[in-house]
């Protein structure tokens, strides 16, 4: 069956400091309609305007994701919706009162558990997963980092991270399973270098940053005076300026922790796609400027494939094979244009074609450049159509289906022997009165070849 998109079960509203601004902030997650995404809303600004969190919105990355749509505008955005994607959240409205999403303690996790005490409602909507099915990648010569994103079943990212640094060197971090985001990712908190600290301050930067919601890497050796000047600017205690390590205010959860930190930038920054993803990440230094860039790509890729062809395994057994097909549908050679369907639900069929030389229409279509006629392509359209419609019935060999409409009819390729064409067609309304509304898509390769929208009905046989 396929997924469903999901929402929160419930509202709830987080408060705290704003890490650059300073600024004690609401933010408030609430339930959103299906196919809605994530959206951030300005309240305290006139008309409350809504930022669209997606790629192209992003006009900062210096130290943290920057939303901006007109106006309006909001930055840490990358903590929460990595909570929500990771968790499978598809549609939340986010409410800030502020010009940024509060820094909590620096990660993810207080997120998590809230939207686990208001739980995650499925929707009617089915989950538009986009399918990786070949190498991308996005690479920055200049400061080596690398993004590279495979085909894989499921979700999963390798982090890996490298610094000039006696304390913080490199590190990895990966995550197989995003169930496993809320015990071994979600608790990782940001962290900087105290140079890094020096030039924010100069910057009019991380007004509210501090040791509760940050680790701080001291590694090149100041001064006493140099180092107390510094803790007091932020509110930190006072350590000796001779002891090189990690400050915070409670001890690392892990040995690896800022890997984890930086793995869970990169599924924040990754949310803003806009769709989930089918796919191993590997990363390499990354930063949400690469990432922004990633994410920039996969929305292109993503465009130039607007529909997916179903993955097709010719090894696995069909749910339907050719004499199955036969107990549905009447027709016979050589009007029948569909040999297995290898997918099904309550809303969808996936089915195969193999194409050969010996198609009883080739010779008349045409002699010496043999081409599937257009009219042939939505007939087995129809016919894939007809098999979900009839799988929807008590006794579905008592009836069949009849053509009533077909609209939008467009063809992008030509069809030809040795070709396998893949079918997918889909309810586009509910069955009602024996009246059946579909779309259905024919694929060879990755390509779409045809598409149409067809209405039927279902007649009882005589």
């Amino acid at each position: 069956m396929s997924a469903k998109q999901n929402t929160l079960g419930g509202t709830f509203t987080l408060q705290g400091k704003g890490l650059h601004t300073g600024l004690k902030l609401n933010v408030t997650f609430c339930p959103a309609p299906e196919n809605h995404g994530y959206k951030i809303q300005r309240t305290d600004l006139p008309g409350e305007p809504v930022i669209d969190a997606i790629a192209e919105n992003v006009v900062e990355t210096t130290r943290g994701t920057v939303l901006q749509k007109g106006e309006a505008r909001c930055s840490t955005v990358e903590h929460a919706l990595a909570a929500l994607y990771a968790l499978g959240v598809d549609n939340c409205l986010l409410k800030v009162d502020g010009p940024e999403v509060p820094i909590l303690d620096g990660s993810a996790e207080i997120y998590v558990r809230n939207i686990r005490q208001v739980g995650i409602v499925a929707q009617n909507a089915p989950k538009d997963y986009y399918v990786v099915h070949h190498k991308v990648e996005v690479r920055d010569e200049a400061t080596g980092s690398v993004i590279t994103i495979l085909p894989d079943e499921q979700f999963s990212i390798t982090a890996m991270i490298a610094f000039k640094s006696k304390v913080l060197s490199s590190q990895f971090a990966t995550l197989d399973n995003m169930e496993l985001f809320e015990q071994e990712i979600a608790p990782a908190r940001t962290f900087c270098f105290v140079r890094e600290i020096e030039m924010m301050l100069a910057a009019g930067l991380i007004k509210g940053g501090d040791l509760d919601n940050a680790i701080v890497i001291y590694e090149q050796q100041k001064t006493q005076a140099e180092l107390d000047q510094l803790a007091q600017s932020i509110g930190a205690p006072r350590h000796d300026a001779a002891e090189l390590g990690f400050l915070q205010t409670k001890p690392l959860m892990w040995d690896n922790e800022p890997a984890r930190h930086k793995l869970l930038d990169i599924i924040g920054d990754m949310a803003l796609i806009g769709r989930p993803i089918k796919g191993r990440i590997i990363a390499t230094r990354p930063g949400h400027t690469i990432n922004n860039r990633f994410a920039r790509l996969m929305r292109k890729e993503i465009r130039a494939h607007r529909v997916q062809a179903p993955a097709y395994d010719p090894n696995r057994t069909p749910l339907m094979d050719i004499n199955r097909i036969k107990e549905l549908l009447p027709h016979r050679y050589p009007m029948l244009f569909v040999d297995k369907a290898i997918e099904m639900d309550a809303n969808s069929i996936v089915a195969v074609k193999n194409v050969t030389g010996n198609e009883p229409f080739f010779p008349g279509h045409f002699p010496g450049e043999p081409v599937v006629p257009g009219v042939l392509l939505i007939e087995a359209l129809a016919q894939t159509g007809g098999l979900l419609v009839l799988s929807q019935l008590e006794k579905p060999e008592a009836y069949s289906t009849y053509f009533l409409k077909i609209d939008n009819a467009k063809f992008s390729q030509k069809v030809v022997p040795g070709d396998t064409l893949i079918f997918k067609a889909f309810f586009t309304a509910p069955l009602r009165h024996s009246i059946a509304q579909m779309h259905g898509y024919a694929f060879v390769g990755e390509n779409i070849v045809a598409e149409a929208q067809l209405t039927a009905q279902v007649i009882h046989n005589k």
